[in-house]
């Protein structure tokens, strides 16, 4: 599946000298290079890189690693299998030019069990980086030495947080950590190591190779570059998207040529749901956040039936392990079935939406955090029309 309606970072000209750049500088240039850049995290969560980076390279240990999240488990995202296949060089690249910012000799591709079809592909790509000596020892004639190991996931949801996939690296159950330590300090085994997703890797290349100055004009002031899209559903063309940070919900829609929307979700499962009234919102850290799901619905959708996939989804892939994740969703899919067989009051689903509020709080990971948010926007934005469908 090709990137489509390219505009920035996936441009590959221009960029083949990105990792001798970065070697011929010093780390903490490249590290405030990146920050200088304005890059968030492409993951979701929006966590500066650049200060990521800066606490991982100002740790005091001798190992540290580099860790490339490729979980990429939300419902609705695609974009980072498209970079894996497609756009290999940045990922990977971008993998040892973080191991060289924070003084890091070891990563990982953490590649979701799904992807597993890939591993052949990324593997002989790794190899043939090792030929080319732009990994292994002594990388490019410097003195810095960096390899890279894929591991695969087993379809967990839940290691698509930093911690919990840190727990399934170290061969544990997939379960979050308590936090503080943050992994910049203690990690992997313990030791600094930095978590990024398979897209900001890929920006860190085009931000070395063309420049923090050059890259911050994209996007808005407080959500620089582009962003990639997977977007799905009631369009007529789907696929993966590379937008600038401030489009309009309207314009994605026309973009895609979708029409009769009645409603689009932003970020996946775990996202929030757009309605009609609200189409003039834009997809930045300041506005709409997203880790790169777009699933767009048409006024022929069931709303009560989404919202009910979306539930049951996340009481299968709780981890357990929390009292508010994992009987919050629980009660929260309850009370969707009430409404399916007419046995739920309108009073009882407001009290179930302050239970979703609670438990964005009061849950340990982003799993717990995030699961109530379909629940709550769906709610608040249709319920007339699921209160009608009893």
């Amino acid at each position: 599946m090709p990137i489509l309606n390219k505009l920035v970072i996936f441009d590959e000209q221009n960029i083949n000298d990105s990792l001798k750049k970065a070697l011929s500088i010093e780390p903490k240039d490249v590290v405030m290079e990146v920050r200088e850049s304005g890059l968030k995290g492409r993951g979701g969560a929006g966590f500066p890189t650049g200060t990521k980076w800066m606490l991982a390279s100002s740790a005091n240990s001798k190992q540290k690693y580099v860790v490339c999240n490729a979980d990429e488990g939300e419902p609705g995202t695609f974009k980072d299998r498209v970079l894996l296949d497609e756009y290999t060089k940045l990922v990977f690249e971008g993998m040892v030019i973080g191991g060289y910012a924070i003084g890091a000799n070891k990563g990982f591709l953490y590649l979701r069990g799904e992807y597993r079809y890939l591993l052949d592909k990324l593997n002989s790509y790794l190899e043939q980086m090792r030929k080319e000596n732009r990994l292994g020892n002594n990388i490019l004639g410097t003195n810095f030495s960096f390899d890279i190991e894929i591991r695969l996931g087993s379809g967990a949801y839940v290691c698509g947080e930093e911690s919990a996939l840190i727990e399934s690296l170290e061969g544990h159950r997939g379960e979050a950590r308590n936090r503080p330590p943050f992994p910049v300090n203690t990690g992997y085994l313990g030791s600094p190591t930095i978590v990024n997703n398979v897209e900001t890797f890929a920006s860190v290349h085009i931000i070395i190779a063309k420049g923090a100055e050059w890259y911050s004009k994209h996007g808005t002031s407080k959500s620089t570059g582009t962003k990639l899209l997977s977007i799905s559903g009631d369009c007529k063309k789907p696929g993966v998207y590379e937008v600038p940070f401030g489009i309009t919900i309207n314009e994605i829609l026309k973009l895609v040529e979708a029409e009769n929307t009645k409603a689009v979700q932003v970020g996946g499962a775990s996202g929030t749901c757009i309605p009609k009234a609200e189409f003039e919102r834009s997809i930045s850290f300041e506005d709409i956040s997203t880790g790169g799901s777009v699933i767009i619905f048409n006024e022929t959708r069931s709303m009560l039936h989404i919202l009910e996939n979306f539930m049951e989804f996340f009481v299968e892939e709780s981890c357990g392990q929390c009292t508010p994740c994992r009987i919050g969703n629980v009660k929260l899919l309850d009370g969707l079935k009430k409404i399916r067989k007419g046995e739920c009051s309108l009073s009882y689903i407001h009290e179930l939406i302050e239970l979703g509020k609670s438990m964005q709080i009061a849950s340990k990971c982003g799993l717990g955090q995030s699961s109530p948010n379909p629940f709550i926007s769906i709610m608040t934005h249709f319920e007339n029309e699921i209160f009608s469908q009893r």
